[in-house]
């Protein structure tokens, strides 16, 4: 019995550690990989005493935040689906989160292939801001889980819809805008999937 519950608890710190722990007072990935592309962007060819090369003219700064952006809410789908998955108390919650898992892990795929091309370093962690969101989430239970969580997509894919939109349209690197333009009809499913749910949580 106190073998089972030391497994118990040593599997709920993990998923903390997960979730929780990169959070406050460690360094800013997101920040250091902006912080990153921008010396490769002011370096011209390859920089040997610093080991770094110098990103495509063709991506401009724009460019190079927009993808580390979108890591940055991707690796938070991904993660905020799993928590649904696990957490979520409707079926339709947990469908929702799988779903998540899925697509966001697809586009995070091709967007590492695309910044690897293009020299875009992306960030290795979530945001402060992110892993703050995702503690929150993480504390709810049940009903308030699911609603948290209905909010928090539908909130989130409004503005990353938005953010695709602007790169699709006025993005400097082809390759980019055609990854957003190809993109954005997940997204907007998304969108519509988690205003259905939230619709339907509301009347139950």
């Amino acid at each position: 019995m106190i073998m089972k519950n030391l497994f118990n608890f040593c599997a709920a710190a993990a998923l903390s550690v997960a979730f929780v722990s990169c959070g406050g007072g460690q360094q800013d990935s997101t920040r250091d990989a902006k912080d990153s592309n921008a010396v490769k962007m002011d370096s011209t060819g390859s920089d040997s005493s610093r080991g770094t090369s110098s990103i495509p003219t063709s991506v401009s700064k724009d460019d190079a935040q927009f993808v580390v952006n979108t890591a940055n809410a991707g690796m938070t789908e991904i993660q905020a689906g799993q928590l649904a998955q696990q957490q979520g108390m409707a079926k339709d919650v947990k469908a929702y989160g799988t779903m998540m898992v899925k697509d966001h892990t697809e586009a995070a795929d091709k967007l590492k292939t695309i910044a690897a091309a293009k020299n875009i370093t992306l960030p290795a962690a979530l945001s402060p801001e992110a892993q703050n969101d995702l503690a929150d989430l993480q504390k709810k239970q049940g009903k308030d889980f699911d609603k948290a969580y209905l909010d928090k997509m539908i909130d989130d894919h409004k503005k990353v819809i938005s953010m695709f939109e602007a790169e699709s349209k006025s993005g400097s690197d082809a390759d980019l805008r055609a990854f957003a333009d190809a993109t954005l009809h997940t997204l907007r499913h998304h969108l519509d999937e988690a205003e259905k749910c939230d619709k339907m949580m509301k009347k139950m």
